[in-house]
């Protein structure tokens, strides 16, 4: 029997992710309980009805689960990023037929910024600090798994490129103690995070490792502007150093990547790739071993060694 469920899903999805917005925007996972707002009870009702709080009389208390991811002073904290989904991205989305007819960005259009996403999310010292926490939130659920998707033992100092909180550099050190790990980021990245090096992986010189990192760096760009920083990073790594990647691995029936790919549409000149086409690209360069690996995380891992 052929059923509309999946479509009368989707059609109803995205009130739930703007009901979820508007909680966090509210603080209503921090307490706060504004008295100008007439029709509160509504949200709230409805954020149990999504799990997201439970109610006890005429109280609402948050779940486990919101108290850990949903409160802005957790350190698993994602409301960076759902702020950041908000405020641009969700505004950004309803241009997606645009961005498919012309094959760019979205910013000009909604916000009347030039560019992408990279001369969008730090125009205020707001957007910039919950894009680099929602990235911060996101890290820590992805980057322990990425860390661990290849034996890395080998290895002394890695570089993490756009490493922004340093939370692919952490996992990283934690699993092997013995390699030494920095960030090396843009300028007004690096003052936020003390001990990262300041400077543009596209201009300045790469500091001296045996093991770079890129997460959620290579789908930003273009596949020219890609072989150019692999180009950078290649010349600069000894033989036998490496290169650890953390993106989404794009196949036929992984829906958040496919999601993730028109999120890139709207935001930049980049896109999602599959793991052969990453392999295309390092070889290319000059990489003589490529392993991929689909982890369990958010983002999957691939290790491309000189």
């Amino acid at each position: 029997m052929i059923t509309p469920d999946n479509i009368l899903e989707l059609i109803d999805a995205f009130r739930r992710s703007k009901a979820m917005f508007a909680a966090v925007k509210l603080g209503i996972f921090d307490g706060a309980r504004p008295a100008d707002c007439k029709a509160l009870t509504r949200l709230l009702d409805a954020c149990v009805a999504l799990g997201l709080l439970e109610k006890h009389g005429e109280i609402y208390v948050n779940t486990p689960q919101s108290d850990k991811y949903l409160r802005s002073d957790s350190p698993d904290s994602l409301t960076g990023y759902i702020h950041y989904s908000n405020e641009a991205l969700y505004p950004m989305w309803a241009h997606l037929e645009d961005a498919v007819r012309e094959g760019t960005p979205r910013w000009n259009q909604t916000f009347g910024v030039e560019g992408g996403i990279f001369s969008g999310f730090f125009r205020t010292d707001e957007a910039k600090r919950d894009f680099l926490k929602g990235m911060h939130g996101f890290g820590r659920l992805s980057s322990p798994a990425v860390a661990a998707a290849f034996d890395l033992g080998r290895f002394h100092r890695l570089i993490d490129l756009g490493g922004a909180s340093g939370h692919l550099a952490e996992a990283v050190h934690e699993r092997y103690p013995q390699i030494q790990a920095q960030v090396f980021d843009l300028p007004e990245v690096a003052q936020l995070y003390p001990g990262t090096i300041a400077g543009d992986f596209f201009t300045d010189p790469l500091p001296e490792a045996d093991l770079y990192s890129v997460g959620r760096i290579l789908h930003d760009w273009s596949d020219e502007k890609i072989r150019r920083l692999l180009a950078r990073i290649y010349a600069a790594l000894p033989e036998g150093g490496g290169l650890l990647i953390a993106e989404k691995l794009l196949t036929p029936d992984n829906v958040p990547a496919h999601m993730q790919s028109l999120n890139m549409l709207i935001g930049t000149e980049g896109r999602e790739r599959s793991a052969a086409e990453y392999e295309a690209l390092l070889r290319a360069t000059g990489f003589s071993k490529v392993e991929s690996r689909v982890t369990s995380a958010y983002l999957d891992a691939l290790l491309a060694t000189r």
